[in-house]
């Protein structure tokens, strides 16, 4: 790795790129100049894991002392680069980064959203599963919980558990809102649907849920409300099994274990079990679900990210007192290069970051769009060097090894 000198903001990501800091080589990576309210950011070492690929660390001063992180860079104008989310095997699971990166093929990668870590609901487990959306590989694994039933410090106003950070099938990233449009049919009755594969249905709801789901107890789903995660798990519940389109069980009960893949499970809670409730053994049934964007084109790859930077200007409301170890994703204006962040572990490694000084970095590194994502514990990047067998964790995560986590962002290089 080769030092560089301070920079000024909006020039990191060329030195991280061994790119030339002239005006034309700025413009050409479309890197944003605007001055930050942090101080400028100091490359502190760089190199190029693959062609259009940079791994390096970086400095920035702060009112607590240094903020210590990495950065992943990845030029999706390079027609064998290109970004991917890392899962465990089912939804509910949890696994670690590096062995995600490896099991997947990628080059490097970091964690992803906040999940479902801990429970105060007696006797029910946690699912381990991410608070938003997934979409690996064009596959739509998942939707949001409601806002209020996420985990993570709170969201900037006009956010929510549906925004992600994402690519879309022209190989541009962006941070985009998703929508689930779906329903059960049986004859001339229609039941909305309003979850797909996730830990928390909305009050009144009704959820898929997939092979892609795991072996996680269902009843998590039931639990909390939509306005408090503590909230009691519902007493009126209602799932039935559909097997090749055919309703094979019904029961009063959210289940366990692993669904075949010839086999939906719809999960009903206050209205939405009572509409289950007309569904009997042998109904003949048609579930239809979509994961919609509010942008275009269609997404392939989306994970669950707190919006902190629109358009280069960091969102009215962030956190300016807490400071922790963060995780971010950006994009550059022109959706082609992203910015991956990972922050060294706790004090004296790294003074941490408050979510807009974290906004704030992240525009200073060239990103228009940025989204936070899980801290703390679960900040994690692995790297992959050249000449080396598997990716291995960099930053000293702050619980002394790396956690488990439900999912990451991979940057992956001849993939497709």
């Amino acid at each position: 790795m080769r030092p560089s000198k301070l920079v000024r903001p909006g020039l990191a990501l060329l030195l991280a790129a061994g790119l030339s800091t002239s005006a034309t080589a700025a413009d050409a990576a479309g890197i944003a100049t605007t001055s930050s309210s942090v101080a400028p950011v100091t490359v502190t070492s760089s190199e190029q894991l693959a062609p259009g690929v940079t791994y390096g660390s970086f400095q920035v001063d702060t009112p607590r002392g240094a903020a210590v992180g990495y950065l992943l860079t990845a030029d999706l104008r390079r027609n064998r680069v290109s970004v991917d989310l890392l899962h465990p095997d089912t939804v509910a699971q949890r696994q670690v980064v590096s062995a995600m990166t490896n099991a997947q093929g990628a080059i490097a990668g970091v964690n992803g959203d906040f999940f479902n870590i801990s429970e105060t609901h007696a006797g029910v487990a946690p699912t381990g599963s991410s608070s938003g959306p997934e979409i690996a590989d064009g596959e739509q694994l998942k939707f949001a919980v409601p806002t209020a039933q996420r985990f993570g410090p709170g969201l900037a106003p006009g956010t929510s558990t549906r925004d992600v950070f994402g690519v879309g099938v022209n190989g541009e990233a962006r941070v985009d809102t998703l929508s689930l449009t779906g329903e059960v049919r049986s004859g001339p009755h229609a039941i909305a649907l309003s979850g797909l594969n996730q830990y928390a249905l909305p009050v009144g709801g009704v959820g898929l849920f997939t092979s892609a789901w795991g072996t996680a107890s269902r009843v998590r789903s039931t639990c909390g409300s939509d306005t408090s995660r503590n909230d009691p798990c519902s007493t009126r519940t209602y799932e039935v099994t559909v097997r090749r389109g055919v309703v094979s069980a019904v029961g009063r009960t959210p289940g366990a274990g692993a669904i075949p893949a010839d086999s939906q499970v719809l999960v009903g809670r206050e209205g939405g079990a009572d509409a289950l409730d007309d569904l009997a053994v042998g109904d003949r049934v048609a579930v239809h679900e979509k994961l919609a964007s509010a942008g275009a084109p269609k997404l392939t790859f989306a994970v669950g990210g707190a919006p902190i930077l629109r358009d280069g200007v960091p969102l009215a409301g962030l956190d300016t007192r807490t400071a922790a170890v963060r995780s971010a994703a950006g994009v550059s204006p022109d959706g082609r290069t992203v910015y991956l962040v990972a922050l060294a572990g706790r004090a004296p490694a790294s003074a941490g970051l408050t979510i807009a000084e974290l906004a704030d970095v992240l525009r200073s590194l060239g990103a228009h769009a940025a989204v936070n994502l899980d801290g703390g514990g679960s900040t994690t990047v692995a790297v992959r060097e050249p000449g080396q067998a598997a990716a291995t964790a960099r930053n000293s995560p702050s619980d002394g090894t790396e956690r488990a986590v439900a999912n990451g962002v991979g940057i992956f290089v001849g993939r497709h």
